[in-house]
């Protein structure tokens, strides 16, 4: 994964002509660890680059230049699968907090209204949670939100496109709500009737 920096670390070695244990006596390692490092099995501690980059001569970018790119991609991967993630069990509760309210209510009384309560509380904040994600990657239409669940980039047009789409997806999404809002409303109605009276 972090093949950069071992190159890196092997090439700086070779110019210096060091061996690994000659190198590890420098900077207070073992030889295991120098081989470790070079044959891509762990990666350095902080203290550890900042005593190769002063001992090669050269600065802490240039000796892990390729691996920044390639810890940020994969930063970048972890919390797209936890957005995944977290989108998921964000729908799921939706589901179970419009479907749970009146049969809660109608059979469990003030007991069921506390585990309403509950199943609300933890789909707001996953709510919340996505919310963030959402405003610091700045993707609010489906298309966005739908690259970067993908792990794709808008390119510019695209991406002024979207965001000319976005106060019109939000007024169309309040009307299916309350559309959708209405209809559970009213199959309730239907379905707990009979219970109530």
């Amino acid at each position: 994964m972090y093949l950069e920096l071992s190159n890196q670390i092997k090439k700086y070695r070779a110019g210096m002509n060091l061996s690994q244990e000659e190198l590890a006596e420098k900077i207070f390692v073992s030889r295991q660890t120098i081989s470790n490092w070079e044959n891509d099995k762990n990666y350095p501690d902080i203290h550890s680059l900042l005593l190769l980059s002063a001992l090669f001569n050269i600065s802490l970018d240039q000796l892990i230049k390729g691996d920044i790119e390639i810890m940020k991609e994969e930063i970048n991967n972890n919390e797209i699968q936890q957005f995944n993630r977290n989108s998921a069990i964000f729908a799921v509760l939706l589901i179970l907090t419009v479907v749970s309210a009146v049969p809660l209510a109608v059979f469990l009384n003030y007991f069921g209204l506390i585990i309403f309560i509950a199943i609300f509380a933890v789909c707001m904040y996953y709510a919340v949670k996505l919310e963030k994600v959402k405003k610091k990657y700045d993707i609010q239409t489906y298309k966005e939100i739908v690259a970067f669940t993908e792990g794709k980039k808008l390119d510019e047009i695209m991406k002024a496109k979207e965001s000319g789409k976005r106060p019109y997806q939000k007024i169309l999404a309040v009307c299916l709500s309350a559309v959708i809002g209405f209809l559970i409303c009213m199959l309730y109605a239907w379905l707990f009737l009979p219970f109530i009276g």
